[in-house]
């Protein structure tokens, strides 16, 4: 059994909180300590995805 099509106004909902996310991780944060912090540098690249 296949779900409903999701509205395509979602998908745009969705990439705007993830957007959101990543800012917060990285509020305050260099590129040298961005990339020192493994978990916000990971949380940051899949919330990109």
């Amino acid at each position: 059994m296949s779900e409903p099509m999701r509205e395509w106004r979602f998908y745009l909902d969705d990439m705007i909180e993830f957007a959101e996310r990543a800012l917060a991780y990285t509020s305050g944060l260099d590129q040298a300590a961005f990339e020192a912090e493994r978990l916000v540098y990971d949380a940051t690249l899949r919330n990109l995805e």
